[in-house]
C-alpha cells in the first residue's frame, strides 16, 4: 500500500472513530492488527514517505490520541522537521506540521517560531484562507512581545481581507479568535467584515467556533443586528443540543451588549428547566444573571426560579462567594427574593469568604449587598433573619450602566425652568439617606404649592424625576434595565411619587415651551397647563 493510501486510511479510522468526546474504542482502535501494521510501516519508512502521507498520518495519529513520546510519533516528528529545515516542505505541508506541532506540543514548541520566521519570506498573496488561519493559530502562541511580527501581521490583515468571502465557518473562528489573542484592534475593517461574514455561519460553527465568534464581538466591542437575528432562529432551535459553556457564551454576549432577545432568553429558560442539574456553578450564573441585568420574566419564570431554588439548596456551598452574589442580587432586579438564603449571605462567614476572594470587598460587592439588604428591607418585611452590620454598607450605589444622560438632563432642566419659574424649586443630583441618587427632586406642600428645593419643613410629597436617557434602557428597546427598575420601585416604597421622562418621549420635542408643556402633563397632571 503506498504512503497516500495508507495515511487516507489512517483518516478514514479517524472519520470514524473519533467523535467530540475522542476515541470511541481507543482499545478496539489501538490493538487492531490492521492498525498497527498501517503504524509500522510509517515508524520504519518515515524517510521514505512523501511529504503529503507524512504530514497526513502525523494528523490522523495526534487526533487518534497516540502517545506522543512513542518512537512511531517521534519518528514522524523528527521527519518533519528536518524536511522543513533542509527547505522540502511546500506552504501547505508547513502549515500542516505547525498544526501538528501545535496539537501536540503547545506554545512551547521551538519550531514554531522557526516556521513563523519560514513564512515571513513567503508571497502572503498566494496563501489559502486554510494557511492564512494556521498561521495566524501559530501567531497567536508565539508572539510574546508587542510589536513582534507585527509587519508579518499587518501584511496578512491585508490579504485576509480581500479573502473574507472566502473563508469556512472553523477557519473564521480561529481567525477572529487570533485576532482577540493578538490584540488587533486596528483591525476594524478585517474585524467587520469577518464579523458580517459569520452571520450566514451561524448554523455551522461548532460550539466552540461560536464561543470564539461571540468572545471576539465583546472584545471588539461590535455589535450587528443580522448577527443577533441569526441567533435568534438558531438558539431556539438548538438550545436542547447546545452544550451548555456555549449558551452561556450567547447570554454573555446578550447581556453586555445590553440585547434583550425574547426568544433566545425564552428558549434559554427552557433549556434551564431541562438540564440545569448538570450545569457547573459557573454556568448556573451565566444563564440567570442576563435576566436580572436586562429587567426580563420569562413566560417560564414559575418553573425557572422553582429550579435554581431547589438547585440552590442542594448546592450552595459550590458556588465561589461573589458568583453566589451576583446570581442572587440578579434576582432582586426583577423581584424574585433569595429569602431562604439572605442569612448565610448576611453571615460573617460568608462576609470573610467574600473579602478573601480578590478583590475583596470592593465597591460593587458592598453596593449588591446593601441593595440586597435594602430589599428584603422595603419589599420583604417579614424577613427576621440576620441584618446586614453598617460597616459594610455603602453610602451610595454604584450603577455602572444608569450614568446620567447629560444632554437629556439639561433640556428636562430647562424645560423646568421655564414651567416654574425659578432654579430653587427643584434641585437635581440628590442624594438621599437611602444610597440612591434621585435625578431632579421637587418638594410640594400639603396643598400642592411647589416649595425650594433646599427647604425641609412643610414637605407633604416629593417628587423624583428619573431621566432615563438610552442606557438605561435595553438596546433598540423600552425596557428599562434591572439596576433602574429596582431603584425607581424602591424609591416609591420609600415615599417618592416617581415620574419617569424616558428620552424616547423627550427627545423630539423642539423647542423649550414644548418641553414645559410635556413636563407639566407628567408632573402636574391635574392642574392646569401653562398659561398663554
Amino acid at each position: 500500500m503506498s504512503d497516500t493510501m495508507a495515511s487516507g486510511a489512517l483518516q478514514r479510522i479517524c472519520e470514524v472513530e473519533v467523535d467530540d468526546n475522542g476515541l470511541k474504542n481507543p482499545e478496539g482502535v489501538l490493538e487492531n492488527e490492521v492498525f498497527r501494521a498501517l503504524c509500522f510501516q510509517f515508524e520504519f519508512e518515515s524517510s521514505k514517505l512523501s511529504n503529503t502521507g507524512l504530514l497526513n498520518a502525523l494528523q490522523a495519529l495526534i487526533k487518534l490520541r497516540v502517545d506522543p513520546q512513542s518512537t512511531l510519533m517521534t519518528s514522524l516528528l523528527s521527519e518533519g522537521e528536518e524536511r522543513l529545515h533542509r527547505g522540502q516542505l511546500t506552504l501547505k505541508n508547513v502549515c500542516a506540521l505547525g498544526e501538528s506541532l501545535l496539537e501536540l506540543e503547545g506554545p512551547s514548541c521551538a519550531t514554531l517560531e522557526q516556521i513563523v520566521n519560514h513564512m515571513q519570506e513567503k508571497d502572503i498573496e498566494k496563501w489559502s484562507p486554510r494557511e492564512m488561519a494556521m498561521v495566524y493559530k501559530m501567531l497567536q502562541v508565539t508572539v510574546r512581545e508587542g510589536e513582534q511580527y507585527q509587519d508579518l501581521i499587518n501584511r496578512m490583515n491585508s490579504v485576509t481581507l480581500t479573502l473574507v468571502s472566502q473563508i469556512s465557518p472553523k477557519f473564521t473562528s480561529i481567525i477572529l479568535n487570533s485576532l482577540v489573542a493578538l490584540h488587533q484592534t486596528r483591525a476594524v475593517p478585517l474585524v467587520t467584515a469577518l464579523c458580517k461574514h459569520s452571520v450566514k455561519h451561524i448554523p455551522y460553527f461548532t460550539g466552540d467556533e461560536l464561543v470564539n465568534v461571540l468572545e471576539a464581538f465583546l472584545y471588539f466591542g461590535h455589535r450587528e443586528q443580522l448577527f443577533t437575528e441569526a441567533l435568534e432562529t438558531h438558539v431556539p432551535k438548538s438550545v436542547f443540543t447546545m452544550h451548555p459553556q456555549t449558551v452561556s457564551k450567547v447570554m454573555q454576549y446578550c447581556c453586555r451588549k445590553m440585547i434583550l432577545s425574547k426568544p433566545i432568553f425564552d428558549a434559554v429558560a427552557e433549556g434551564f428547566i431541562s438540564d440545569a442539574d448538570r450545569f457547573t456553578t459557573d454556568q448556573i450564573a451565566e444563564y440567570i444573571i442576563p435576566f436580572g441585568t436586562l429587567n426580563y420574566l420569562p413566560p417560564s419564570a414559575s418553573p425557572l426560579f422553582r429550579k435554581l431554588e431547589t438547585i440552590l439548596h442542594t448546592r450552595f456551598n459550590h458556588f465561589q462567594p461573589r458568583t453566589l452574589l451576583n446570581l442572587l442580587h440578579s434576582c432582586v432586579l426583577i423581584q424574585r427574593y433569595p429569602v431562604n438564603f439572605l442569612p448565610r449571605i448576611f453571615s460573617p462567614y460568608f462576609l470573610q469568604q467574600l473579602q478573601a476572594q480578590p478583590p475583596g470587598l470592593d465597591r460593587i460587592v458592598t453596593s449588591q449587598l446593601t441593595q440586597l439588604f435594602l430589599t428584603v428591607t422595603l419589599e420583604c418585611p417579614f424577613y427576621e433573619g440576620p441584618k446586614l452590620l453598617p460597616k459594610y454598607q455603602v453610602k451610595a450605589f454604584l450603577t455602572p450602566h444608569s450614568s446620567m444622560d447629560v444632554h437629556l438632563l439639561k433640556m428636562v432642566k430647562t424645560g423646568l425652568l421655564y414651567l416654574l419659574k425659578k432654579r430653587t424649586y427643584f434641585a437635581s443630583e440628590v442624594s438621599t439617606p437611602y444610597f440612591y441618587t434621585v435625578d431632579i427632586e421637587i418638594r410640594l406642600d400639603e396643598e400642592g404649592f411647589v416649595l425650594p428645593a433646599a427647604q425641609c419643613e412643610e414637605v407633604h410629597r416629593r417628587i423624583a424625576l428619573c431621566v432615563d436617557g438610552p442606557n438605561r434602557f435595553c438596546i433598540n428597546s423600552r425596557n428599562l434595565l434591572g439596576e433602574e427598575a429596582i431603584k425607581q420601585r424602591h424609591l416609591q416604597l420609600l415615599g417618592y411619587e416617581v415620574v419617569q421622562i424616558p428620552f424616547y418621549e423627550i427627545e423630539s420635542l423642539q423647542n423649550c415651551r414644548k418641553v414645559a408643556e410635556y413636563l407639566h402633563k407628567k408632573i402636574f397632571p391635574h392642574t392646569y397647563g401653562l398659561g398663554c
